[in-house]
């Protein structure tokens, strides 16, 4: 193997510009997504986003960056992604990563709500009255329905434009445990054909009153297993260790994974990435990282300057962990759609991500154009490690990196 360890980190939603099959898809309505740019769109709300360290990467090889600076990169490979599987959201395209292409998208209630059959039985099931079940951002449920959860000890429901159940009620009234416990009977409920959805969410939250709400860091998701044998399965199946940090353990319902920590911030995702990478421990394998507040609190409320200092935020970070890797350890940073905060409506849009990989190792960096599947970067890492993937599994090698 070239790489003992490769840590491939998700900024969530940072998207780079137009897929090939952009048109094809929309927001919530008629809105499409054709011209959506997460990451340029952010740039030109700034005189000049301060991310140094991600520029030294060559992130301006990328796209037309508003005062970014085009610079050479000799320990650095740039790309851009496009996906293969049908679909723009956070499941689709971690799965993608690891190989497997989705081709039916997972069903959404966003214009509709759940089903009154779907409310009726949750009801029921957990002896709580169901309010809400409308689409909505957390902080807009909050305060439509705070107040009354809190009075009468309901559940608010809710979805957005992913494929998502999320159940949100308060950690000193209802409690945490009485919310895990609603949540996991509303997994099974939506493991029913006619109710499916990708992942049921607890979001707790604490508070009294409108305006001072907020939700907590004990969120916890409920997903459902990958369709089919993931490059993670692959590493862990041969010994190697697959840490994960951050969301992606729910997003791969624990498949594939063979330790994994909680994040309260993009911030602390960082600060345990690089524990990790300071761990003399952990001598082989994948550390995978996702970074959702970039998407949750950001691209989906459309707030354009938060996103951008927290990607100048990420950058500081990132200066302090590629001070801690290896010779011999890869760094891969992409994204998993996009959901640029310029755009109409608050859905994920279709788009291009990047890959950006490092190494100290890397002599001859440059930009290595454009690729067919987000797969791309499993398919490498299971070359990497001398392992060959699941004949159902997408991917192909990306050569340069382990020449």
């Amino acid at each position: 193997m070239k790489f003992k360890r490769i840590f491939v980190i998700v900024m969530d939603s940072l998207g780079i510009g137009e897929a090939k099959d952009q048109a094809l898809f929309h927001q919530t309505g008629e809105v499409s997504d054709l011209g959506a740019n997460t990451f340029k769109h952010i740039s030109e709300h700034f005189v000049k986003l301060n991310i140094p360290n991600l520029e030294a990467l060559g992130i301006k090889d990328l796209d037309d960056l508003k005062n970014i600076d085009t610079v050479e990169h000799l320990n650095s490979y740039t790309l851009k992604l496009n996906e293969a599987s049908n679909g723009k959201d956070t499941m689709t395209g971690h799965w993608e990563m690891m190989g497997i292409k989705t081709i039916t998208p997972f069903k959404t209630f966003t214009d509709t709500g759940f089903p009154k059959e779907l409310i009726d039985e949750l009801e029921k099931q957990t002896g709580h009255k169901i309010i809400g079940n409308y689409a909505a951002s957390g902080t807009q449920i909050l305060d439509d329905l705070g107040e009354q959860q809190i009075k009468d000890n309901s559940l608010i429901v809710y979805t957005s434009s992913d494929s998502v159940l999320q159940i949100c009620a308060s950690e000193e009234v209802t409690g945490l445990d009485e919310l895990y416990r609603c949540c996991e009977i509303a997994r099974k409920l939506c493991m029913n054909e006619e109710w499916f959805v990708g992942r049921v969410i607890a979001r707790p939250f604490i508070g009294k009153k409108k305006g001072e709400f907020k939700r907590t860091s004990n969120r916890h998701d409920y997903a459902i297993s990958p369709s089919g044998i993931t490059a993670m399965n692959i590493l862990k199946d041969n010994h190697f260790n697959v840490k994960c940090v951050g969301k992606i353990n729910d997003i791969f319902n624990g498949s594939g994974v063979t330790s994994t920590v909680h994040t309260s911030s993009n911030n602390d995702g960082m600060d345990k990435t690089v524990a990790i990478a300071k761990d003399t421990d952990f001598k082989e394998g994948l550390c995978f990282v996702n970074l959702v507040e970039f998407d949750s609190e950001f691209g989906h409320r459309r707030n354009v300057i938060g996103y951008g200092k927290a990607i100048e935020e990420f950058d500081e970070k990132l200066d302090t962990l590629i001070k801690h890797l290896n010779d011999d350890d890869l760094l891969m940073i992409t994204a998993d759609h996009g959901n640029d905060p310029t755009w109409k409506g608050t859905d994920h849009t279709r788009e291009k991500v990047p890959l950006v990989v490092y190494s100290k190792s890397i002599k001859d960096g440059k930009y290595l154009g454009e690729r067919d599947s987000f797969a791309d970067i499993g398919d490498t890492i299971l070359t990497n490690f001398n392992l060959k993937k699941d004949p159902t599994m997408i991917g192909k090698t990306i050569v340069e990196i382990l020449k």
